[in-house]
């Protein structure tokens, strides 16, 4: 089973898709195939379907729900066994699949391609590399991960209280291999390459120190300090007034050093790559309920 949640759901058994496009069902294979492999609890599907107001009949839905699932299963189960010819396939049905367990409900991927695990693969190589000092490898193995990225997480799918938490949760994760991977550009002196993608970064992230950072970096090294300077201005501005704060210190120093025109303005990252891959672990498993 292949499991794609980074934008669009799509999980596909023998390459066939088994996502249904009813709404809670949908959140339910979503959930599922978060958590592939691990026992999701009934509570938890309970709470990301209903939230603190289940109906009396939630655990009979729910069933009802995964039956609809398991026979999409059992439909590319099918379509699969019937291309394959030669040696007697290997025989699994959709209940093989979505395993009832003590407690929950188990979405066996065998094997199958995740882009879950593939980002977090790449991204904790490319952190490892920026430890190291490979720049290049950090920004060439960062890039692949970001790559597998075609939205924001369970971007087609109605999400309760546990798809919600997570996507927040992967969408930090972005971000985290976003900036690494952009301090490592700007580490290989790429800083004309890195603006348009920060112009829109700063934009998005208003408050984000060290996106505002870089940014001010690249403008500077790109010869065009007074804009990098009225960044620092804009940051201020709106720290100012929705936060009641002042840049840190650190933005501070670039601020100063790039009004003395200091030619190499290099304040590294606001946190080691050591701490973005501590901040960047999957989940042990399924949250509990959160009532």
């Amino acid at each position: 089973m292949d499991i794609d949640v980074l934008g669009a759901l799509d999980v596909r058994e023998n390459g066939v898709s088994v996502a249904p496009t009813a709404p809670k069902p949908r959140q339910v294979l979503a959930l599922l195939a978060l958590h592939a492999d691990r026992v999701v609890p009934v509570a938890s599907l309970i709470e990301e379907l209903w939230s603190d107001r289940p109906p009396r009949s939630a655990r009979t839905t729910l069933q009802t729900y995964v039956l609809q699932l398991r026979e999409l299963i059992a439909a590319a189960l099918a379509r699969g066994t019937g291309q394959q010819s030669g040696a007697e396939p290997e025989r699994r049905s959709a209940k093989d699949v979505l395993l009832t367990l003590p407690g929950g409900y188990l979405l066996s991927s065998d094997g199958g391609a995740s882009d879950i695990r593939e980002f977090e693969r790449l991204a904790g190589l490319g952190y490892r590399a920026m430890d190291a000092g490979d720049f290049a490898g950090a920004s060439r193995t960062l890039t692949a991960a970001l790559d597998l990225w075609s939205g924001s997480a369970f971007a087609d799918v109605q999400t309760g209280i546990q798809l919600a938490m997570e996507a927040k949760r992967l969408d930090e994760s972005r971000l985290c291999a976003l900036d690494q991977r952009i301090e490592a550009d700007l580490r290989l002196g790429r800083h004309r390459e890195v603006l348009a993608e920060l112009t829109v970064l700063t934009s998005r992230y208003r408050t984000h120190e060290n996106l505002h950072a870089q940014f001010m970096i690249a403008l500077h090294r790109s010869g065009r300090r007074g804009e990098a300077l009225d960044v620092y201005l804009q940051l201020r501005t709106i720290l100012g007034r929705e936060l009641g704060l002042e840049p840190s210190p650190r933005l501070s120093r670039l601020q100063h050093s790039i009004l003395m025109a200091t030619p190499e303005t290099t304040p590294g990252p606001a946190a080691p790559a050591r701490a973005a891959r501590a901040a960047h672990v999957p989940p042990a498993g399924p949250l509990a309920p959160t009532h």
